[in-house]
């Protein structure tokens, strides 16, 4: 675990500072046979869109393992491992077969599950290839995404399919892909931290700020069966809005639309987005997303998609009014949290970092992680959404906080009650 930093208690004390920090690697390291590595291994990770599967095969990189994505000439799908296991020639370079792919350099014929059908050098009646296999992992094909297990072959949990994403008045499709070039964690702790709302995107990323008009809204965070989420309560007019954002384990989070302003009463509203920030490796993380959308409100899904990613801008720009990327990108390749001060307003992260631990420690002693299910059955009931009630002021502010309090607890209590614990989930 890293070293606290020394706070510094005179101004100009820069040269005092403490040197020789380190990152947290339990959390933060995702490697083969690291702890938080072993830990994302043992969840389903999204790893390509379908449409980027062609008539060519796919280099990747996921939690630091080079992998090659195809598709044959049956329509099945394999991922192997980058590197033919005759000589290392990349199977990128490989011809893809009316069954498995061919290696480029001398012939070897790979099957969707690492079975290798032809060695053509050998000899006839040679059962060499009968007795090596090649590296593959299990590959699962959903709504225009595909999935990949990287784990223990007898951990592999059933595929986990959301509520939201069969709900019969939206329509799930693909987001957008980008990469970034950080770890993992500092992407994904950040939904766990909705003050840098007011802030980052609301109030400091443009010359509109004003931190007189920088109130924060009432916040609590709770657990749910599959995560975490953070409600976020607020005054607007004549109602109250009450925000719930999601964090599901691993490294998934759901949030309500950008355009949703409070100000029309609604009981229910959708997430907008699904979104993972799957590790590339240690330092660039892919983020990787699905959209929910309903057709009749009239909004274009081509500017909803691309309003996400903020990476394609000039540095001036992007130091004027920066956005997520230049937050998680600026805390350096990998956050070192020696050198932070949290405050009360951090709490969520201290949440989530904890629990994180917590289950890699557990999955070190050989349990199963939060959230993986067994069985195959059921949706999994997820708890991201957006409620506007008309409730009037209270005319004092010592009233104001108890009504959002109410409505906080009264909000969440019930959307989470409503919400059963599906059998086979731990």
């Amino acid at each position: 675990m890293a070293r606290k930093a020394r706070t510094l208690k005179a101004p100009y004390s820069g040269y005092d500072d403490q040197v020789g920090l380190v990152e947290d690697a339990e959390l933060t390291h995702v490697g083969r046979g690291q702890p938080a590595g072993e830990y994302l291994r043992r969840y389903w990770q999204p790893i390509a869109f379908t449409h980027e599967v062609r008539d060519l095969p796919l280099h990747l990189r996921i939690l630091g393992e080079d992998l090659v994505l195809f598709r044959d000439g049956r329509g099945a799908l394999g991922l192997l491992k980058l590197h033919c296991s005759h000589r290392g020639t990349s199977l990128e370079y490989g011809r893809i077969s009316e069954r498995g792919i061919r290696c480029c350099y001398h012939g070897w014929l790979y099957d969707v599950d690492g079975t290798i059908l032809e060695t053509p050098g050998e000899p006839p009646g040679s059962t060499f290839k009968d007795r090596v296999f090649h590296g593959a992992y299990p590959v699962h094909e959903y709504k225009g995404l595909i999935f990949a297990y990287l784990g223990p072959p007898d951990r592999c949990p059933a595929f986990p399919i959301y509520d939201v994403f069969e709900s019969p008045h939206y329509r799930l499709v693909p987001g957008r892909k980008h990469l970034l070039p950080c770890n993992w964690l500092q992407i994904k702790e950040n939904c766990m931290d909705p003050v840098h709302l007011v802030y980052l995107h609301t109030k400091l990323s443009g010359p509109q700020f004003n931190e007189s008009h920088a109130l924060l809204p009432q916040l609590k965070w709770q657990e749910t069966p599959i995560g975490l989420i953070v409600t976020q309560t607020r005054r607007v007019g004549p109602n109250v809005w009450s925000r719930n954002s999601e964090l599901i384990w691993p490294n998934i989070n759901q949030f309500g639309p950008t355009w949703e302003d409070g100000k029309e009463p609604r009981i229910y509203q959708r997430p907008m987005h699904t979104i993972w920030s799957v590790p590339v490796d240690d330092t660039q993380t892919m983020n990787i997303s699905f959209m929910l959308l309903d057709d009749t409100d009239g909004r274009d899904p081509e500017k909803i998609r691309e309003s996400f990613g903020q990476t394609e801008r000039p540095y001036e720009e992007r130091q004027r009014v920066p956005g997520d990327y230049e937050a998680f990108t600026g805390q350096g390749p990998i956050a070192i949290h020696a050198r932070e001060h949290l405050g009360a307003t951090d709490r969520g992260v201290l949440l989530f970092r904890n629990q994180l631990r917590a289950q890699i420690r557990a999955v070190q002693r050989g349990a199963d992680p939060k959230g993986v299910r067994f069985d195959a059955g059921g949706l999994i009931p997820t708890y991201c959404f957006d409620a506007v009630l008309p409730i009037p002021p209270a005319g004092s502010p010592e009233g104001e906080q108890a009504i959002l309090r109410d409505v906080e607890q009264k909000v969440a209590t019930r959307y989470y009650l409503e919400h059963r614990e599906p059998a086979g989930v731990r």
